[in-house]
């Protein structure tokens, strides 16, 4: 539950475009008005105002018609609205959203870039803002893209108390890493008893009792390090059934491997006398081959439903 990655956002993006451009423009049509250059503050409280009901806004300022800043930056810090004082008279007739304007004077979008002053990717917008057919100057809008997209699809609220669900993954974690400690120092201490320790008519399947914890602690740690990537160090986009594809893949193939091994011991055991151990060696094959056929159904029809979704929303987005 990592924040996303750029090519997870960049991703997003290139499939939500047409969606995220037309906010953008409803954003600074809502707001564009002559009173930006004429009014002080008149900015500052439309900052307040689009800040309140678009959470990714970060950044607002005003350029003359030849591309230089005429006003402060007017940014969102930690939810507040703050000058900052530095931009004023600067030349920004070289940036992206300037130069690439073309005649209609409407909304002009940048692509995607790396803020100078967040690192996050944004996107910049700007708008002309014309007054009795004499244009004014332009109005530019900075977005937190990765914001936005979080916001777009209503992801804005898990967002806000991940830190909480990975604490409490944390917490999963650390306890199932005790256990594998707990697991790892009974089996070394069997084996220390095996060579150690002299034992009249020592039992020949206690190693397999040692083999059997240390394999408890192989796929606990494996679920425990699973769990760690998946839900604390790595993004998971529930969007996506890819993302829970790979969550489930990865923690039933932990059990597949657990099963095997057990079911391998149990079978060595039937081999050395135990004939008791033939009957659950034979079932716990057949769950292995149950749970490895049923596994590699799922990741197939899932994979083939993820690609027709995909190919469904990209004839949509054609059509449109």
């Amino acid at each position: 539950m990592a924040a996303m990655s750029y090519l997870s956002v960049i991703e997003r993006y290139h499939e939500y475009e047409a969606t995220v451009h037309e906010l953008m423009e409803s954003i600074l049509t809502g707001i564009a008005d002559a009173d930006l250059f004429h009014q002080p503050k008149v900015d500052i409280k439309a900052m307040k105002g689009i800040a309140g009901s678009y959470p990714f806004v970060e950044l607002m300022y005003l350029l003359d018609t030849q591309g230089v800043q005429i006003s402060q930056n007017i940014a969102v810090v930690d939810q507040q609205i703050k000058l900052v004082p530095l931009g004023g008279n600067r030349d920004r007739s070289q940036r992206p959203y300037f130069t690439n304007r073309d005649e209609s004077d409407g909304v002009n979008i940048t692509r995607p870039y790396l803020s100078n002053a967040s690192g996050n990717l944004c996107l910049s917008a700007s708008l002309a803002i014309v007054q009795q057919e004499q244009k004014l100057g332009y109005l530019v809008v900075d977005v937190d893209l990765t914001r936005m997209i979080e916001f777009m699809m209503g992801d804005s609220a898990r967002r806000r108390v991940t830190p909480a669900f990975k604490a409490v993954y944390g917490v999963i974690v650390a306890g199932l890493f005790v256990l594998v400690m707990v697991l790892l120092w009974t089996a070394l201490r069997d084996i220390y008893g095996l060579f150690v320790v002299e034992q009249v008519g020592q039992d020949p399947l206690q190693p397999f009792g040692i083999i059997i914890f240390m394999t408890l602690a192989l796929a606990i740690f494996d679920l425990g390090k699973t769990i760690l990537e998946e839900e604390v160090l790595m993004h998971k986009d529930i969007f996506r059934h890819s993302s829970t594809r790979r969550t489930i893949t990865r923690f039933v193939s932990t059990i597949l491997i657990a099963i095997s091994i057990e079911a391998l011991l149990t079978m060595f055991k039937a081999s050395l006398g135990e004939k008791q151990y033939i009957e659950p060696a034979i079932w716990m094959m057949l769950a292995v081959v149950g749970l490895l056929v049923g596994l590699g159904a799922y990741v197939y029809l899932g994979a083939k439903a993820e690609w027709l979704l995909i190919k469904t929303q990209a004839y949509k987005s054609g059509k449109k």
